[in-house]
């Protein structure tokens, strides 16, 4: 895992966590959502926040307006099947983060299943992080294109069947995002999720790269899923399918699909 820690924390613990002050929470909904109500004690930080510059200097910044310094434990969830706290997420480990997790609910299951909420803004005091860049996660599009031919790489489309019949990355395999959750949690189980990649034929000793259409959420995802299972060597495409095409990157087209082949795994 690189010396990061399972990325997934149980609804459950954190529950049982939600008091103590020495877990900085993060909801990544819009801000007119979590005024509306949050798990107790979260601070709120609009993803849209993080990606109007996403620069490591950037990053960094707002984990110390946050209140998040080095030692900090962070969890961090959404209401959007966790694509959206996933980006949040690997952000922070891209800065050399180490400790962060994702909420293995979204925010409606997490009142569904009776757990408090509360309106009260929680007010954060500023810190300072450092700034350990953990390239190993990133995949650029240049890199991409140099190791997309090697037989151990795997890159994995995670964009809705359709869009990935319509155009892709050459090589790619579609695994749509909706194929990554399971009843009541954002991702499947490890056994699950362990059975389709042997289903798709990817070997867990293989280097495996995630994209989807723009801005990492969806590959974001299932980044967090193959990590899940303890696969070591993953990396996020975090520009995505948007950057590929707009730099003229080869692109593959599905001729005469007819969309015949819509089905998810």
């Amino acid at each position: 895992m690189n010396n990061f820690d399972i990325p997934i924390i149980d609804s459950k613990i954190l529950r049982e966590k939600t008091k103590d002050n020495s877990i900085r929470i993060i909801d990544v909904r819009r801000e007119q959502d979590y005024n509306l109500g949050h798990i107790v004690n979260s601070v709120n930080l609009p993803l849209a926040k993080l990606l109007a510059d996403d620069s490591a200097e950037s990053i960094q910044k707002i984990a110390q307006d946050l209140g998040i310094s080095d030692g900090t434990s962070v969890v961090i969830y959404d209401d959007t099947f966790g694509a959206l706290s996933s980006r949040v997420v690997w952000a922070l480990q891209y800065i050399g983060h180490k400790n962060v997790k994702l909420l293995d609910v979204t925010f409606s299951q997490w009142k569904n299943l009776g757990y408090e909420i509360s309106t009260e803004i929680t007010k954060t005091k500023s810190t300072t992080h450092s700034l350990k860049i953990n390239p190993e996660i990133m995949a650029t599009a240049e890199y991409l294109e140099k190791v997309k031919e090697n037989k151990n790489v795997v890159i994995i489309d995670n964009r809705e069947r359709l869009n990935y019949l319509e155009q892709h990355i050459p090589g790619a395999i579609n695994i749509p995002y909706r194929t990554l959750a399971s009843e009541g949690k954002i991702l499947r189980t490890k056994e699950g999720m362990k059975t389709l990649l042997k289903n798709r034929g990817i070997s867990e000793d293989a280097e495996i790269i995630t994209y989807c259409g723009s801005v990492g959420t969806l590959s974001g995802l299932a980044y967090y899923a193959l990590k899940s299972i303890g696969i070591p060597n993953v990396k996020l495409y975090v520009h995505s399918f948007k950057e590929w095409k707009s730099l003229e990157k080869p692109i593959h087209k599905q001729e005469n699909a007819n969309y015949w082949d819509l089905s998810a795994e």
